[in-house]
């Protein structure tokens, strides 16, 4: 997880989530409990069950859900399959392109340039 700089990955059995393993579950499961890696499985350490959402649920909502339940990555599940994962940082990224790109149409428009 170190080396790709990823902060969460699924457990999957087949297509089925079983939950996720993350920086968080490692660092409390096993470094502060004094727990050996080589000798603890991901079942014993994973959260289960993963904090889900569907493709079309708003970042407002993705934010709400992670505040609520504390997790920083959300699995997008569409009819029973993974097929993403939403981290806190890919959300924050989202917000300050689109309050930038509002920033420069409102400078535009008291510039003057506006198109509109």
């Amino acid at each position: 997880m170190a080396e790709e700089d990823i902060g969460a990955l699924a457990v999957m059995d087949g297509d089925r989530l079983l939950g996720a393993f993350t920086e968080r579950d490692y660092a409390r499961k096993i470094i502060l409990l004094g727990r050996s890696s080589a000798e603890t499985t991901v079942a014993e350490a994973m959260t289960q069950p993963a904090t889900c959402v569907q493709p079309g649920t708003s970042v407002d909502d993705c934010m709400r859900l992670m505040v609520v339940s504390r997790s920083r990555h959300l699995f997008a599940i569409d009819h029973g399959k993974v097929v993403g994962i939403v981290s806190i940082g890919d959300l924050v990224n989202w917000i300050i392109s689109v309050q930038a790109e509002t920033i420069t149409q409102l400078h535009g428009y008291i510039a003057g340039s506006y198109p509109g």
